[in-house]
């Protein structure tokens, strides 16, 4: 048992240096493989297996609101994106250019895609004429290029995939429902299938969406104390439509201009996933993501009728999850702890003596608790047990976020709280973008979001001390 206990040696306690711990689990749970080209990944089977689980739910759910899933090119002539003059400053310094096609150099640059409005905004000039064509509810999954500085997997690479929605509505009270009713989908989402809560609320002026009439957003809180943004969706007005001549004819034929809305989630989610549930022993997956919900592993499987009954409860289970049976010849502790490692909610250990009772051996992945079950209700019992791992993940995320959510009502405070126990810290702000930018400058806090739901903390900005206008939750952020 001292060999397979070596599988895990390797990671560094989350409580020593966090950033490393992360990076052991993400290459030991085999999630993603470092690529040749700086600053991209190569996300392995199980990691884009967690991917495929979470585009299926979150597609499930935007075609339940009626949207539909279309593609666009991934390059963007230079004269298009210089359409909408905030739009392009706000990427200039992300942008990656195509100059040649073969030997011959291009006669207009072609950027790889950032993201992509502009060519869903030259699309909709083209389709809408009409009241009658309005909305247009679209959605795309694709990869994007951002030439980042600093890169770390999943949080921050230079290409990653993710699903943007584009929508075109007649007015702009349609556009505002839009905007808010998708974040409330990602809400949804991250809530109960991700088992992560998170804050709810707009983006300063300052950390809104380049060309963007307002930015709404969810923060949620990582397992150091750091903030992660987890969804935008923003409400573009009608500044694109004007810049793109995106117009329509309504029912009294008078020609208007459309509002749109776009909104999206990235891969980034699994490095949430990874940093909200992670323990010292690898990854925690919440049931709903968890590319194998059930891991059954057979003990003393050289035995007559183990392995048969081992695929036999496979057969029966996988009517109710995801489930496989690890029949290779490591030792049994070596492929606990390899599947402690891949955070795989439910192990089901059987061997000739559960055989003989009747029985087996469930092991939970979030608590380590170990309860024998009867054969003849396992499917039950699976089920309720995956909806119970479900719930005290998202039980724990939100107590532990809760618990690293402070108050404070001066800078010093703010900078104490911040240095000695990291967290969201719910601050009043006077609105002025000065103090924003001093606030940052001096803690390298930023603002997360201007949540929905107001307090009144204290009466003044903790920065200028002069009359506040907005309770804000600030943090340090990946």
């Amino acid at each position: 048992m001292a060999n397979d206990k070596k599988f895990v040696e390797s990671i560094t306690d989350m409580e020593k240096d966090f950033p490393q711990w992360y990076t052991d689990v993400v290459k030991k749970a085999d999630l993603v493989d470092y690529s040749s080209v700086k600053g991209c990944m190569i996300i392995r089977p199980y990691g884009y297996a967690i991917w495929e689980l979470i585009q299926k739910q979150l597609d499930t759910m935007f075609k339940e609101t009626g949207h539909e899933n279309v593609y666009m090119p991934m390059f963007i002539p230079e004269s298009l994106l210089q359409k909408e003059k905030d739009h392009v400053e706000g990427f200039a310094p992300e942008v990656a250019w195509v100059t040649h096609g073969g030997e011959n150099k291009l006669q207009e640059r072609l950027c790889v895609r950032p993201t992509s409005e502009t060519l869903f905004c030259d699309h909709y000039k083209n389709v809408i004429q009409s009241y009658r064509d309005l909305p247009k509810l679209y959605n795309q999954w694709c990869s994007v290029c951002r030439w980042e500085k600093t890169t770390r997997p999943f949080l921050r690479t230079t290409e990653f995939l993710w699903q943007e929605g584009h929508t075109a509505h007649a007015t702009a009270e349609e556009a505002e429902e839009e905007t808010i009713k998708m974040l409330n989908v990602y809400s949804d989402f991250c809530h109960n299938c991700l088992a992560i809560p998170v804050i709810k609320g707009q983006k300063t002026e300052k950390e809104r969406f380049a060309g963007a009439k307002a930015t709404y957003t969810i923060e949620s809180l990582m397992h150091d104390g750091k903030a992660l943004q987890s969804g935008t969706s923003h409400n573009f007005g009608d500044g694109f439509a004007h810049a793109f001549g995106i117009q329509y004819t309504d029912k009294n034929n008078e020609l208007k201009y459309v509002h749109q809305t776009s909104w999206g989630m990235t891969t980034r989610l699994i490095g949430a996933v990874i940093m909200v549930h992670g323990d010292n022993s690898g990854l925690v997956l919440p049931p709903a993501v968890a590319p194998i919900q059930t891991i059954i592993v057979p003990i003393m499987q050289k035995k007559e009728g183990v392995l048969d009954k081992a695929y036999e409860l496979q057969e029966r289970l996988s009517k109710v999850a995801r489930v496989k049976v690890d029949a290779s010849d490591k030792t049994p502790g070596w492929k606990f702890s390899e599947y402690e490692m891949k955070g795989v909610p439910v192990r089901l250990e059987i061997g000739p003596k559960d055989i003989e009772k009747n029985q087996c051996v469930l092991a939970r992945r979030d608590t380590g608790e170990k309860v024998f079950v009867s054969l003849d209700n396992l499917e039950e019992e699976i089920t309720n047990l995956l909806n119970d791992i479900q719930a005290n993940l998202l039980k724990k995320a939100t107590e532990r976020r809760d618990n690293k959510t402070y108050i404070a009502t001066n800078m010093d405070e703010f900078e104490k709280t911040l240095n000695e126990t990291p967290g969201f810290i719910k601050a009043m702000w006077c609105g002025d973008r000065a103090c924003e930018d001093a606030i940052k400058e001096k803690t390298s806090a930023t603002s997360r979001c201007i949540p929905f739901v107001q307090e009144e903390v204290s009466d003044t900005c903790i920065c200028c001390g002069k009359k506040a206008k907005h309770m804000v939750y600030w943090g340090r952020a990946y």
